[in-house]
């Protein structure tokens, strides 16, 4: 299999990579990481050969011998090679910056203030502990769902951006997810839960949940 994925079930960048490649319908083997066994199997040194900057996920496709990191550059990636399948950035380019910002939004934004190794850093440098920890994350969840459930108000139609599934809500639904984790009242965000309910009835978001992969648990 040309394509593989190294990944670990509950990291939200990795679980964005899984729901584009089924919603490309692209076959793909999927190689556990687990970032908390044995001091994180991110350090090894064959892991490290892949991604020097020891973080999930890293897309490896032999075919075209190429290996890649970041989320998003993943998802774009297999949106131009597979581009005959469901289009993830649109090509028009005011709703291709538009979709980019949103999932830029979460990517950059969002979600690394609340990466493992941030926690980790919390606890293990500034004596944090899991309650500090679970209240830092939601925080910052809510900080940014705040911005988004606005601007979900003048675009949104059964997805980020009117009927079609676009990297936007590739990243919205590990987010949700991550808020969740972290007991955010959702309550409070309509248009996202909404969103994410709708991408969760697809059979390409359901086959990527956290709780549905091999390293789960």
């Amino acid at each position: 299999m040309s394509i593989k994925l190294y990944g670990y079930w509950r990291s939200t960048a990795s679980y964005r990579v899984r729901i584009a490649l089924n919603l490309k319908g692209v076959e793909y083997e999927y190689i556990p990481v687990h970032l908390v066994n044995n001091g994180g199997e991110q350090h090894s040194e064959s892991y490290t050969r892949l991604n020097p900057s020891h973080l999930v996920p890293t897309l490896v496709d032999e075919d075209e011998d190429i290996i890649l990191n970041q989320s998003l550059s993943i998802i774009e990636y297999l949106d131009e090679r597979y581009e005959g399948e469901h289009r993830l950035v649109p090509e028009h380019r005011t709703e291709r910056a538009r979709v980019r910002a949103l999932a830029q939004d979460i990517a950059c934004d969002i979600q690394p203030i609340g990466n493992l190794r941030v926690l980790n850093a919390l606890k293990g440098n500034f004596e944090a502990q899991q309650d500090d920890v679970v209240r830092w994350a939601s925080h910052w969840i809510k900080l940014g769902f705040d911005g988004i459930e606005k601007r979900l108000q003048t675009q949104a139609g059964k997805y980020c951006f009117d009927f079609d599934v676009t990297m936007a809500d590739i990243c919205l639904v590990p987010q949700v997810y991550n808020a969740q984790r972290f007991n955010l009242d959702m309550s409070a965000y309509p248009l996202i839960t909404k969103i994410a309910n709708n991408c969760n009835a697809l059979t390409a978001f359901e086959k990527a949940k956290p709780e549905n992969q091999i390293d789960a648990g």
